[in-house]
């Protein structure tokens, strides 16, 4: 295994038998705007040079069984996943499960994948955590599909666009403050119309609010650091990272 394609996820506490990866961009048959390791269907790459990279995902992680794939659409959806088959992909932002063996996935350029697991190590989720999903509310909802509480909650936020580099409009900043008033903790303003956004602020404002103190992550930005991580931002066609966390028999 190439050591050097994947970035264990941070955490203050985590069950030995919870295990959660970010794949980085390096090591894999992807060429030219995907180089290298590109995990995504959807980005415009070549199909087989995903597939080889899907099932080199597989064996170097040793997984236990098909990352459950989503079709990912910016929403507050969370997917109950299993070992079903399933004929299409979930439509929904992210997933969680309280079985064994169940690789919970989500695909990242720029994007916060934020991990969850619970003290007894008995479940796990990943959200795909944008700003219109954040806004939309998917880590609360990920929490509510948990059957743990909030007390029994660890996460771990995983990389994404840093704070100096994500810069949004008026309207990104008036909706976020308009939901609640401590969002705007995770703005500067840059002039009258656009600020700089610091998503893993945001991320943590919710993760508090809902009882949630044991986070741990936050310190990457996929649009500076280049070498490692896709950013859509930064280059437009682009490949995506996963990130994926399961629960080992």
């Amino acid at each position: 295994m190439n050591k050097y394609s994947y970035l264990s996820a941070p955490w203050i506490n985590k069950p030995d038998n919870v295990h959660a990866v970010t794949t980085l961009r390096t090591g894999g048959q992807s060429q030219g705007q995907y180089a290298d390791y590109n995990l995504a269907m959807h980005v415009g790459d070549d199909m087989l040079a995903v597939e080889n990279n899907r099932n080199q995902l597989m064996n170097d992680l040793h997984l236990p069984s098909e990352p459950i794939w989503l079709e990912q659409v910016h929403s507050d959806k969370v997917f109950n996943a299993s070992r079903q088959v399933l004929n299409q992909l979930p439509h929904a932002d992210a997933s969680v499960t309280q079985q064994k063996g169940v690789v919970c996935t989500v695909m990242t350029a720029d994007c916060l994948p934020v991990f969850f697991c619970n003290q007894a190590g008995t479940e796990v989720a990943v959200a795909h955590a944008g700003w219109r999903g954040l806004h939309a509310g998917i880590i609360s909802n990920t929490v509510k599909a948990m059957k743990s509480s909030a007390s029994e909650i660890f996460v771990s936020l995983g990389p994404a666009i840093g704070a100096q580099s994500f810069e949004v409009g008026v309207d990104v900043f008036s909706a976020f403050v308009s939901k609640n008033p401590l969002n705007e903790s995770a703005f500067i303003a840059t002039s009258k119309e656009h600020f700089l956004c610091d998503i893993y602020c945001l991320a943590k404002i919710e993760l508090l609010s809902l009882g949630i103190e044991q986070i741990a992550g936050g310190d990457s930005c996929t649009y500076v650091q280049n070498q490692q991580f896709y950013s859509f931002r930064r280059e437009g066609i682009t490949g995506r990272m996963a990130s994926l966390i399961w629960m080992s028999e």
